[in-house]
């Protein structure tokens, strides 16, 4: 199967990459990192799949070379990963895990010398446990000493990554996971959550201010969007729409891009607030060089008022679904790519992620996954539309490399171009990847 979209349909120079996460593929007992909110978070009742947890995941760890050839032999220009704090300061502050920083040393340097440009994230999610002791992101201090993670981790390889991220989907890390409980560490408070929603983004600004001192550039965010529609046009359905797009979206969006958080959020979040949360303003929405824009689906959003606060609810929507249960809606990343633009101007845009969940099955040595080719051509469409009606996206980073750990999920959902066998940790490159490496071909 092949797409009918192909590199000379982009731009002179734009980047086509995948995108990974160190807990998800790593393996974290190796190699002298310290305990994560994750490792403990998968150990509750019902909170992950089989109490699944990133122990070995796809021993990345020791595999990146080859990892790192599949992506260069697929054509691909750039590779998106990320760097575990916890690998690199165990406590989170403090002491230094020399191996930690080699690894990522022997990783940067394998990635360019395969040709491929090295797009770093300084967090995605495995917070150190001894932060997590202190209250986690509910506590100002983490944000600080985030600043001090980055300042540490770029000092060995900012001179040789392409571009850095601070933050991927800040909403994650504070709303699903401190109002909703779905990700660690699992909480259902208000309070926390607000602290979170606001510590997160201080935890961004502080961080680019230290990065900028140490002469970095290339500096942005990634922030997760889903498109918010109401389920009927009835008020009270598009009022739950609304509220959900400003705690979603607009939160994260609005505050790097104007300084501001939306009011109907803000309504209800400003009485959990940190004291002073106005003072940071200006810090969360210092000049970036580029944002990230992660989209996967959409949510049909009916008013909840038996609920509490925001009292919205999701609903099933017509839409073919992936193995997440999410709806193929690839208008979505079109209208966020111009909300990205009508947002921030002439900043320049990334598709850091996109990509579908299916339950592939190698055989044969080989992995048939038709719709994954599919979702992949009608996003990269979305993409080149959004490029015609004028927004400077420069690449797109297709989610994931390889089968991993997807969180809550244990190693049940399939996003990978590459398929992983999770008790050999062979790789099977999916027709998928076939497909997308024939479209790149020069």
């Amino acid at each position: 199967m092949t797409m009918d979209v192909s590199r000379k349909d982009f731009p002179e120079g734009f980047l086509f990459g995948a995108a990974t996460a160190a807990y998800q593929i790593e393996g974290h007992r190796f190699g002298g990192a310290g305990p994560t909110h994750w490792d403990s978070f998968s150990k509750g009742p019902g909170t992950v799949v089989r109490a699944e947890d990133g122990a070995t995941a796809c021993d990345h760890y020791h595999r990146y070379e080859q990892d790192l050839d599949l992506l260069r032999d697929g054509g691909f220009d750039a590779y998106r990963f990320s760097t575990s704090w916890a690998r690199v300061m165990p406590e989170g502050t403090g002491a230094v895990n020399e191996a930690g920083l080699d690894f990522y040393d022997r990783l940067v340097d394998a990635t360019l010398e395969r040709g491929l440009r090295p797009f770093q994230t300084l967090y995605h999610w495995e917070l150190p446990s001894a932060l997590a002791d202190r209250g986690g992101w509910a506590n100002r201090d983490t944000a600080l000493a985030f600043a001090d993670f980055a300042e540490v981790i770029s000092a060995r390889i900012g001179d040789r990554v392409a571009s850095t991220a601070t933050i991927n989907e800040p909403w994650c890390v504070a709303w699903l996971s401190h109002y909703l409980g779905h990700h660690a560490p699992g909480l259902r408070d208000i309070r926390a959550a607000a602290r979170a929603m606001h510590h997160i983004l201080l935890g961004h600004g502080l961080a680019v201010e230290r990065l900028r001192g140490m002469g970095r550039d290339e500096l942005g965010i990634v922030l997760n969007f889903e498109r918010a529609l109401p389920a009927t046009p009835a008020p009270e359905h598009a009022a739950a729409a609304d509220i959900q797009d400003q705690i979603y979206n607009r939160w994260f969006l609005e505050a790097i891009a104007h300084g501001r958080y939306p009011e109907g959020a803000l309504e209800g979040l400003a009485p959990h607030m940190p004291a002073g949360w106005q003072d940071d303003m200006a810090l969360i929405s210092q000049p970036l060089d580029w944002l990230g824009v992660n989209y996967y689906t959409r949510s049909m959003m009916r008013a909840a008022p038996e609920q509490p606060w925001p009292s919205v609810t999701a609903v099933e929507g017509p839409l073919p679904k992936t193995q997440m249960g999410w709806e193929i809606y690839p208008d979505g990343l079109h209208h966020f790519l111009i909300r990205a633009r009508d947002a921030l101007g002439a900043l320049p845009v990334y598709v850091t992620e996109n990509g579908m969940a299916r339950d592939d099955q190698a055989e044969a040595g080989a992995v048939a996954d038709p719709e994954r080719t599919n979702f992949i051509t009608a996003h990269l469409d979305a993409t080149r539309r959004a490029i015609a009606d004028g927004v400077d996206v420069r690449g797109f980073f297709y989610w994931s490399l390889l089968d991993n750990y997807e969180w809550a999920f244990g190693y049940e959902k399939r996003f990978g171009l590459i398929h992983v066998d999770f008790q050999t940790l062979e790789r099977t490159p999916k027709a998928s990847y076939h497909a997308l490496s024939s479209a790149l071909a020069r």
